[in-house]
């Protein structure tokens, strides 16, 4: 969570203006770090030492001038509120121990009186009301006074954190009359006793209704009270131990402003907390951004000597919070000091899970619905334009229907589906069914009508209820039990187990920050010439999609650019080339490892025998560097990045500065068990004797990272277990297509069509339109669909080259990247800002730059990588 979202998270809502104002500084970090760059670039005359010379002197004459007063004023600003609030609370915490030591001193003996005067003043309601109890006021610390008015008031019986409003309780103890016998005392007494309290509830007193049946009870509990309270001597019990309504009322009412001023005090705490963790976080960002040192100065020699961060400050509120303790323990616990301790602790978690589910929920609401739909006052049916894609809407009497471009995508997929399965367009039964579900799951896929991982499930539904696999031989169909046994079987296979790996590298990775070490170290070495920096920029991303996958490595490429963005000429066209260069090189590094995105994986499933990673390598890292190099000459002859908006010579580049930090003893055990991991990979078939498959290799770095602790269980839960389950559904289909004969139909349809083309023909006709396919749906749906075919059309080509047309359709799917919304690189891309809520890239950035990309990246791979894959054998 970012500072700023944790900050609004743990603050106190009614206390949000007073802290500091960390968006607002980070703000005003960036338009420095702007000038500071315009600075540097007005000097571009000057020689390089002599740049360097007047740049670090803007930084500690110019931005540190500016930066400093607004920090002090934002210090100023918390010193006040600390001051009043401080005095405030501890003042409150010795007006308490005061008004505890007048209860003590009253004692019980204000309780008889107080009956005696509830009896004398049943008749005269027209007095002024006075406080119950003068031991609840400062005001009142004298003798008892009579109380000349009946009171209706009653004590809040509560639990949990609720704190009602502070006032006197009036006590009146009324002895009934009746002739209630001994037993129906007890019984009513009990039933009093034994009643649960309920939060934020009030229970009536005695006299308060006497038509009310625990009104009732109640009086005649107070009756028995009195009665056993007579024969109890004043020195077996006090106060805080008596168990009389009238001491139960006073300590309730003290355990409330105890709790009320624990809490208070303990915000008071982590008001300071947060506050310094916010000057920390904003001087260590002021300092990376404007490469200034003024961190170690600030935090030290003038946050730490203001009055909240100082020792003796946070003294004086621990002793404040150590007394509210003591005294909870004189008043609730009878002096258990670690039971108080508990209780107190308690009722600040609970407040604080209240506030967190009311004020936070409440805002983050107010954030959705700001970006839902708005309110639709039409009567009968109206065309909207909604954000949800709703095309119709309709009011009916049972409620509104909005019509959706999914549900009717979702409609013609079932209705397609119905009809193949009753038209036999094939001759035997099962392969006419599972070619109905391909049918039906490519729909699905390709339009998203549902969830993609939700149509993944669908299929070894689908495939097991109408009893579509046959067994091994052919010729007998499978029960719903053997089926079921076979699908599961093979839908958790090695290959997941390697995918489950893949993520427990990427998220070690990511979470020792190491990935980020390492690209800024790199990219610290590109210099500050626009066109080295775009080429460094492809082949991190390119490089970090091999280890982290390519959804993540682009959201980490795009964090990075972020000052070099902020920087920029305005109307640069270097934004857009360097937006657009990332996403298309994550694609390519979609390719360039096998576990770098799922349907490598699904095409090292289908390989028989699977090839080694060795192999891939050999092929997959020169197709895409070659890759790399081309696109990078296309954007260059496209955007021309590196002249300046004006046409006035060439722009300069930020420097991305490395972190300074040093790799800790945990980065060093991720890095030697990634690195490990994936030499084991490359020499799997050398050691497959001892290992049987990559799948159980890739239980290493699970072992070694959650076992010491470098992974949580809240990072297993956050793996992409969509992806998993999409690659599920997808070996399933490819089973069922299998085992269902569907795939010897298809064989011959494409031995005719195929029959007298050479491999490298064969090889030309598949992929355009693995190219094609992959362009406009997901790359791994795209996998799931072409890779059977690949290998049914492979496998009857003389020499079997299966697994070379298996490969070359792996590595084409990743190349699909012409359109915003092919694979996930683009997707991120296309929704990039500036400053001012402008897109960087529009649709016709991907039409120009994107579908040359693919069809470039596709050529290498039918050419260099058609290539050296008959080199190593296939």
């Amino acid at each position: 969570m970012k500072f700023s979202s944790s900050l609004r998270f743990n603050a106190v809502s009614e206390w949000w203006e007073e802290y500091i104002a960390y968006d607002a500084l980070k703000k005003y970090i960036y338009q420095l770090e702007k000038q500071q760059h315009d600075l540097g670039r007005s000097s571009h005359d000057l020689e390089a030492n002599e740049r360097e010379t007047l740049i670090q002197q803007a930084t500690r004459t110019a931005t540190d001038s500016v930066f400093v007063p607004l920090l002090d004023r934002e210090l100023k600003k918390i010193v006040f509120f600390y001051e009043s609030q401080e005095k405030e609370l501890l003042d409150a915490v010795t007006n308490l121990e005061e008004l505890v030591k007048d209860q003590e001193e009253a004692g019980l003996a204000a309780e008889h009186q107080y009956l005696v005067e509830g009896e004398e003043d049943d008749d005269d309601d027209d007095d002024d009301d006075e406080p119950a109890s003068p031991s609840l006021s400062r005001e009142e610390s004298g003798p008892p006074k009579r109380r000349r008015r009946r009171s209706s008031a009653t004590p809040h019986y509560v639990t949990g954190n609720t704190i009602p409003e502070e006032r006197p309780i009036r006590h009146r103890y009324s002895i009934s009359s009746s002739d209630d016998s001994a037993a129906d005392l007890e019984a009513s007494v009990a039933s009093i006793r034994q009643a649960p309290i309920i939060h934020g509830a009030t229970l009536p007193r005695a006299g308060s209704s006497s038509k009310s049946p625990l009104g009732k009870a109640r009086s005649i509990a107070n009756k028995l009270n009195f009665m056993r309270d007579s024969s109890i001597s004043q020195n077996d019990e006090n106060i805080w131990t008596a168990k009389t309504d009238f001491a139960w009322d006073i300590r309730i009412l003290f355990k409330r402003r105890i709790t009320a001023l624990y809490i208070q005090l303990t915000s008071l705490k982590s008001y300071v907390e947060i506050n310094y963790s916010g000057f920390r976080k904003i001087l260590k960002k002021y300092d990376k951004v404007t490469y200034s040192e003024l961190k170690n100065h600030y935090l030290h020699e003038v946050v730490e000597d203001a009055l909240p961060f100082r020792r003796s400050s946070k003294d004086k509120v621990n002793d404040g919070i150590q007394r509210l303790q003591t005294l909870y323990a004189k008043c609730i616990t009878h002096e258990d000091k670690a039971l108080a301790r508990q209780q107190l602790k308690l009722h600040q978690r609970e407040h604080i899970a209240w506030e967190r589910d009311t004020v936070w929920r409440q805002m983050i609401g107010r954030e959705r619905r700001g970006e839902g739909d708005g309110d639709i006052k039409a009567i009968g049916a109206t065309l909207v334009t909604e954000e949800d894609g709703s095309l119709l809407h309709v009011a009916t009497p049972v409620g509104h229907f909005n019509l959706t471009r999914k549900k009717i995508f979702l409609v013609f997929a079932i209705a397609v589906f119905v009809i193949l399965l009753e038209m036999p367009m094939l001759d035997e039964v099962e392969a006419n069914r599972c070619f109905a579900i391909l049918i039906f799951s490519t729909i699905m896929w390709a339009t998203e009508a549902i969830p993609l991982f939700v149509t993944s499930l669908l299929v070894p539904l689908l495939l097991v209820v109408l009893r579509v696999i046959r067994s091994q031989d052919g010729d007998t169909r499978l029960s719903s039990q053997d089926a079921t046994k076979f699908i599961f079987s093979v839908m958790f296979s090695p290959t997941i187990m390697l995918l489950i790996g893949g993520f427990t590298i990427a998220s070690a990775l990511s979470k020792t920050n190491i990935d980020r070490v390492l690209i800024t170290r790199v990219l610290s070495l590109a210099g500050t010439r626009p066109n080295s920096v775009l080429l460094a920029f492809m082949a991190v991303s390119c490089f970090a999609s091999m280890w982290i996958s390519n959804v993540a490595a682009p959201t980490l490429c795009f964090t990075l650019i972020r000052p070099i963005l902020r920087t920029l000429p305005p109307k640069s066209s270097f934004g857009p080339a360097l937006i657009i260069a990332i996403a298309l090189a994550a694609n390519i590094g979609g390719q360039s490892s096998p576990i770098s995105s799922p349907q490598n994986l699904i095409a090292l499933q289908a390989m028989e025998p699977p090839l080694d990673w060795g192999s891939w390598f050999a092929v997959a890292l020169p197709v895409s560097a070659i890759s790399i190099v081309i696109i990078w000459l296309l954007l260059l002859a496209s955007y021309r990045p590196a002249r300046s908006p004006d046409g006035e010579g060439d722009i300069e580049i930020k420097t991305i500065r490395p972190t300074k930090d040093p790799f800790t003893l945990k980065q060093y055990w991720v890095s030697f068990v990634c690195l490990g991991t994936i030499a084991l990979w490359c020499v799997e078939h050398t050691i497959q004797e001892y290992v049987g498959d990559m799948g159980i290799i890739a239980i290493i770095p699970i072992i070694a990272f959650f076992s010491t602790g470098v992974l949580k269980k809240d990072d297993f839960e956050q793996f992409a277990w969509t992806i998993v389950f999409l690659a599920m559904g997808g070996i399933a289909l490819g089973k069922g297509v299998t085992n269902s004969g569907l795939l010897e139909t298809m064989d011959t349809v494409i031995r005719r069509l195929l029959d007298g083309f050479s491999l490298y023909t064969v090889v030309l006709i598949l992929s355009p339109v693995v190219l094609v396919i992959s362009t406009f749906i997901s790359h791994t749906i795209a996998s799931v669909l072409l890779v059977p075919i690949a290998k049914e059309v492979g496998s009857n080509l003389p020499g079997n080259h299966a697994n070379l047309l298996i490969f070359i359709t792996g590595l084409i799917c990743s190349t699909g990247m012409g359109m915003p919304v092919s694979g996930f690189p683009n997707q991120t891309a296309a929704t990039q800002e500036d400053e001012l809520g402008q897109l960087y890239l529009s649709n016709m950035d991907f039409f120009k730059n994107g579908v040359p990309a693919s069809i470039i990246a596709t050529l290498v791979v039918v050419t260099v990588g058609f290539l050296l894959m008959k080199a190593i054998g296939l």
